[in-house]
């Protein structure tokens, strides 16, 4: 699964930023999350939400730099919120440009980015892999490497880098107990309200989850840099919602599955006639 392309630009109030947003990304089940119905059981009809951010913050080294080493970039998925989203994706791989030695990175805790130097822009592949309660399947994203400002009218900033970041939304549909077990508090992830009564299995633990300490982005040498695209409480609060609605829409559904099974009058009540 893959997506290739970012919706609409938002205009940000500093220069040397750029923020991309785009519709939520379903993750679907595969084949083998299916097989798995009588191991793990999944919740019909609740979607499980994340919100993420991917994107490059680069810097210009300065003239003493040499030709083929002008900038120093960091390309990195992070929570929208900097949580740590360790508790989700298992392992990141970015794929580079083939002039860099070993261009496939494998990242396999959080946080999930790499730094490199080079001189020229290009087009990252961005591979996420999850915990196998959660998707067996890999999802694809593709994020441009900006170097250089849009308004190249005056000496590029050594102290000021530049910024593209896109924000998304994973949904994953019917997610399994287990992982909405290990989920269900974590600031990371958007679980909707589980009806009442309704036993959750005991939470299992994730090896290599936190295998470099904090895997958040909080405190982050780059966080200063990172853009808003909305209030935290907001980006929870509009995914919440998103969920609710959801929920409203399975339950008006059921009801009118419900009402097909109701036998139809032969006739119309008294006082009404066929047109």
């Amino acid at each position: 699964m893959s997506i290739r392309k970012v919706g609409e630009t938002q205009p940000q109030p500093e220069e040397g930023g750029s923020a991309q947003t785009s519709q939520p990304i379903r993750i679907s089940k595969s084949a083998e999350d299916s097989d798995k119905k009588g191991t793990n059981r999944r919740l019909k009809d609740v979607e499980i939400c994340v919100p993420i951010v991917y994107g490059t913050i680069a810097f210009y080294l300065g003239r003493k730099a040499s030709e083929s080493q002008s900038h120093k970039w960091t390309v990195y998925v992070r929570g929208a919120t900097n949580e740590d989203l360790g508790v989700v994706v298992k392992r990141v791989i970015f794929q580079l440009h083939p002039s860099f030695n070993n261009p496939m990175r494998v990242v396999d805790s959080p946080p999930f980015e790499l730094t490199e130097c080079g001189w020229g822009e290009f087009e990252i592949s961005i591979s996420l892999f999850f915990h196998s309660d959660v998707c067996e399947r890999q999802l694809d994203l593709f994020h441009p490497l900006k170097l250089y400002t849009e308004d190249e009218s005056g000496p590029q900033s050594t102290k000021k880098p530049v910024v593209m970041e896109s924000y998304n939304e994973l949904v994953f549909p019917d997610p399994s107990e287990a992982f909405v077990a290990r989920v269900q508090n974590h600031p990371a992830v958007v679980v909707p309200r589980l009806p009442a009564g309704f036993n959750l299995p005991n939470p299992e633990s994730i090896d290599r989850v936190n295998e470099k300490g904090r895997g958040d982005t909080k405190d982050h040498p780059l966080s200063q840099w990172f853009l808003n695209f909305s209030e935290p409480d907001e980006l929870l609060k509009l995914a919440a919602a998103r969920q609710e609605v959801q929920a409203h829409i399975v339950n008006v559904r059921r009801k009118l599955s419900m009402l097909d099974g109701v036998p139809q009058l032969s006739k119309p009540p008294s006082g009404y006639e066929y047109t």
